[in-house]
């Protein structure tokens, strides 16, 4: 048995850029410059937010309320208002997007009783000024801007979005009752801790 001939390859040839070449220069120059010109941006936070929890929150608790929290209040048989008032023993003003509304009117006839209770006189309305009706981005927008409220949602997705956000209070609905996180729990009252 004979050794295997190789077979030759040709015009085979390693690519090597000249380091002179003006291509390489050019990549060079701007990867400096831009680092020169990027300035670095942090924004300051409130001082209200200094301990883990927003000290500017306080009664009466501004409460913007979601979709969905109204629908599932609807099917435990909660009076909006009333529970809020028995979750943090303090009183609470409701307040309702456009693009909540929006999204209620769009559902149709099967959510005409969450339609009805958000047009409840007790509830404010807050006017958006964006373009579009997805009231998700709306609230987190709203509440980026003021940390002043607390937002009453059920939305897994909306929750993990406002989870990111420092200082703002998240209410959703636990065992038939309203339930709070991150605010102290001196100020909690009668929910349930989480």
């Amino acid at each position: 048995m004979g050794k295997a001939k190789k077979t030759r390859k040709f015009a085979e040839v390693k690519r090597m850029l000249n380091p002179k070449d003006a291509k390489v220069k050019k990549d060079g120059k701007k990867a400096e410059k831009k680092k020169e010109d990027q300035v670095r941006h942090v924004e300051a936070a409130p001082t209200s937010l200094f301990f883990k929890y927003n000290t500017a929150l306080g009664p009466p608790y501004q409460v913007i309320i979601d979709t969905n929290f109204i629908n599932f209040s609807i099917r435990n048989k909660l009076d909006v208002v009333q529970s809020m008032l028995d979750c943090l023993y303090a009183k609470c003003t409701p307040f309702i997007t456009d693009c909540v509304m929006a999204e209620l009117e769009k559902l149709g006839q099967k959510y005409r009783v969450a339609l009805r209770i958000a047009k409840d006189p007790r509830f404010e309305r807050l006017p958006c000024t964006h373009s579009g009706t997805y009231a998700d981005d709306c609230i987190v927008e709203r509440v980026q801007q003021h940390k002043c409220y607390i937002v009453a949602t059920c939305d897994r997705d909306l929750k993990r979005r406002l989870r990111k956000i420092p200082g703002v209070p998240i209410m959703y609905i636990r065992s038939h009752k309203y339930s709070i996180e991150r605010l102290p729990e001196a100020t909690m009252g009668g929910c349930p801790a989480t």
